[in-house]
């Protein structure tokens, strides 16, 4: 895990409300405070769906949703003259990036030990951070992916042009 103290935030956040930068995650989480506090789960509503368009993989190809589709309702929650009190949101590392990332590594991490390749960014209204994480489906002693996942998002983040610094 390596927390990343993001140093421009105006830059940071157009990329990532209105840019397709973030568009390799979904959502986890998203909680906005403003006049109110937003709290948006990312986890697909099966009651929503038909049956038939519940296990259609073109209509519903993840369990959460896009970051690209929620990216515009969290821009509008934000955008206005006033600053949010707060922001947090929880990203996930779209899956088939997640097993190219899997496969990349040097020592095979069986990837049934992995749930998801993780991102939160947080806002306190003073302060933006980002931390890097993963989410284990079981133990896993090896600290080898939480290290490439640390590298990988750390590359991400400079071939961004995302100013930070190291916490």
């Amino acid at each position: 895990m390596t927390a990343y103290t993001i140093t421009e935030r105006k830059n940071f956040m157009s990329k990532l409300l209105a840019t397709d930068c973030f568009d390799s995650f979904l959502l986890r989480e998203a909680v906005i405070t403003t006049y109110n506090t937003f709290t948006i789960n990312g986890q697909m509503e099966p009651a929503f769906f038909t049956s038939e368009e519940w296990d259609d993989t073109s209509i519903r190809p993840y369990e959460l949703s896009c970051w690209s589709d929620i990216r515009p309702i969290c821009f509008s929650l934000i955008k206005g003259k006033k600053t949010p009190v707060s922001m947090k949101f929880v990203l996930h590392l779209k899956p088939e990036h997640a097993e190219q990332l899997i496969a990349q590594s040097e020592g095979g991490i069986p990837k049934h030990y992995i749930q998801a390749f993780a991102a939160t960014i947080r806002y306190d209204g003073d302060r933006m951070t980002c931390t890097t994480g993963i989410s284990f489906l079981d133990f896993l002693p090896d600290k080898t992916p939480e290290r490439m996942w640390d590298e990988t998002f750390h590359k991400f983040l400079v071939q961004k042009n995302i100013a930070f610094d190291l916490d």
